[in-house]
C-alpha cells in the first residue's frame, strides 16, 4: 500500500536520509525545511504520517504539532529532535505527538518506529471499519424474507419494496425487535401508539390486518405476525 509522508526537518542531510528509508517502505515523500512550509504542505495534501523536527525555522515543531492536532484529520506524528530532556519529550507528547526519537538515532530504530506507527494506524482503521459495519448491520433487521431498514424506514418483503405507513412501520419494527414475545392489544397500543385506553383495540387489529396484507405471502395463514388466541399477537422467532 502506497503511503504519503511529510518530513519537516531543516537539516537537509537528515531529511534526505529519512526520505531514503521511507522510499524503501514504498512511501511517497514531501520535505519541508521550516515550520511554515510544513504546515502549508500539510494543509494542501493528505499524509499517512508526519515526521517532525522540534527545532525549526519560522515555526518550531511543537507549534506545528499543535496546529496539526487542531485539524479534524488524525495523522500519526513522529518527532525528531536533538533535544533529549524529559521536558521536551513530555511537551511533544502532550501536544499530540505519537512517538519521539532523539538524534542521533539508528536507521534500524527509525524504521522500526515508523512501521510500528503504521501498524497502529492500520489497526485503528480496521477497528473503525468493523465498528461501522457492526452499526450498519444493527440498522438492518432480517427475518426470513423480510428486511427492515431502520435508517431509511423502509421494508422489503420477498425482495420487493413494501410501502408502509409510519405507524405500520413502527408496529412491524416493534414486533421484529421482540421476536417470540406475546403482546396484548392494550400493550401494543401503549408501546407503539403511546396510549392504552380501552375501546381502541380495533386500531391494533386494523393495522395488523393491513400489515399482513403487505408483508405476508398468505395473510390468512401468516408466517410472521402470528395470532395467539385469547391473548394477542407475537412475531415469529422460527425464521
Amino acid at each position: 500500500m502506497k503511503r504519503n509522508v511529510l518530513i519537516v526537518e531543516d537539516d537537509i542531510d537528515i531529511a534526505n536520509l529519512v526520505k531514503l528509508q521511507l522510499k524503501e517502505l514504498n512511501c511517497e515523500v514531501d520535505i519541508a525545511h521550516d515550520g511554515l512550509q510544513g504546515l502549508e504542505l500539510f494543509k494542501n495534501n493528505q499524509y499517512s504520517m508526519v515526521i517532525l523536527d522540534i527545532m525549526l525555522p519560522e515555526i518550531d515543531g511543537l507549534d506545528v504539532c499543535k496546529a496539526i492536532r487542531n485539524t479534524e484529520f488524525y495523522v500519526p506524528i513522529l518527532m525528531l529532535t536533538a533535544k533529549s530532556t524529559e521536558l521536551d519529550r513530555v511537551l511533544g507528547l502532550e501536544l499530540g505527538a505519537d512517538d519521539y526519537l532523539t538524534k542521533p538515532f539508528s536507521l534500524l530504530e527509525l524504521v522500526a518506529r515508523i512501521k510500528a506507527l503504521f501498524r497502529r494506524v492500520d489497526a485503528m482503521q480496521t477497528t473503525k471499519e468493523q465498528k461501522n459495519q457492526s452499526e450498519d448491520r444493527q440498522k438492518l433487521i432480517n427475518f426470513g424474507d423480510i428486511e427492515i431498514n431502520l435508517l431509511s424506514r423502509s421494508v422489503k418483503a420477498y425482495g420487493s419494496e413494501v410501502k408502509l405507513t409510519a405507524k405500520e412501520f413502527d408496529l412491524l419494527n416493534f414486533f421484529a425487535q421482540h421476536p417470540g414475545q406475546v403482546f396484548t392489544r392494550t400493550q401494543l397500543l401503549d408501546k407503539v401508539w403511546g396510549y392504552g385506553h380501552d375501546g381502541y383495540e380495533h386500531t391494533v387489529n386494523s393495522h395488523i390486518n393491513r400489515l399482513r396484507a403487505k408483508i405476508e405471502k398468505n395473510p390468512a395463514q401468516p408466517d410472521y405476525i402470528l395470532t395467539v388466541w385469547g391473548v394477542g399477537y407475537q412475531f415469529t422467532e422460527n425464521l
